[in-house]
């Protein structure tokens, strides 16, 4: 039997990270044809599938994505690099964080306006975002594009295992997670909790903040609920596929 080719390897990660790409331009949250997502395919997670420089999400398909090592400086003379942030951030934080297995970035619209607050902290206002109680960091130190440097010093913030969810101050958010479907509703849902606290502070009234006690409570009941990541993306490509959706091929 003939070894698989390069491309049908790890061919249903592939068309999950595709579903993601699509969904994630359903729902408005990528940006241009900027924005990248990877995901490791060998044990240390120094080899990883990510976008194809300047593609829009809309129109990528499992077949388009490319495969890359984060060890290998050589990568970017390569006649199909990728974009130089996306080696920078996403080769650092797949070299510094093997558990890293999935890496999802955008400039989504609510994500983005709280990392533009002062304060780009998450307060626990309601049930999802207390999902993400001490369970998400800021950096507050931008210091330009995520070139090299920038990725180094921004995967450091993924060295305490509870954090998932990094906040990239005057930049968007990046979210982590040991499968597409996982990071995928990692980041759904921090959007949406981003979402519901910028609307509620446009009302000018207090917040109902949670205590404490309770948000933890909250997130650790979220960590112990049984998973549906998985069936999340999975309904999400079946709605593709009933659509004749290119993105699996």
């Amino acid at each position: 039997m003939n070894a698989p080719t390069p491309v049908a390897q790890h061919w249903t990660e592939r068309c999950d990270l595709a579903c993601a790409f699509r969904w994630t331009a359903r729902l408005g949250m990528h940006e241009a044809v900027a924005n990248h997502f990877s995901l490791a395919v060998n044990a240390d997670g120094t080899r990883f599938l990510i976008n194809p420089r300047a593609r829009h999400f809309a129109r990528l398909r499992a077949s388009d994505l490319i495969e890359i090592d984060a060890c290998d400086p050589r990568t970017m003379d390569r006649p199909d690099a990728p974009d130089p942030t996306a080696w920078g951030l996403h080769g650092a934080i797949h070299r510094a964080c093997p558990g890293a297995r999935a890496v999802l970035h955008v400039h989504s619209r609510y994500a983005t306006v709280l990392a533009s607050l002062a304060d780009s902290r998450l307060p626990p206002v309601d049930q999802n975002s207390a999902m993400f109680f001490r369970r998400h960091a800021v950096d507050e130190g931008y210091g330009g594009m995520a070139f090299e440097a920038e990725g180094e010093r921004l995967a450091r913030h993924l060295s305490d295992p509870k954090v998932r969810t990094l906040v990239l101050g005057n930049h968007g958010v990046l979210v982590i997670g040991a499968t597409v479907a996982e990071a995928f509703d990692r980041l759904y849902y921090f959007e949406r909790a981003a979402e519901t606290y910028i609307l509620a502070l446009q009302t000018g009234r207090p917040l109902r903040l949670l205590p404490d006690d309770v948000a933890e409570k909250t997130a650790r009941e979220w960590e112990d609920y049984p998973p549906t990541a998985a069936a999340h993306l999975a309904e999400l490509r079946a709605i593709l596929d009933v659509e004749g959706s290119d993105y699996a091929t």
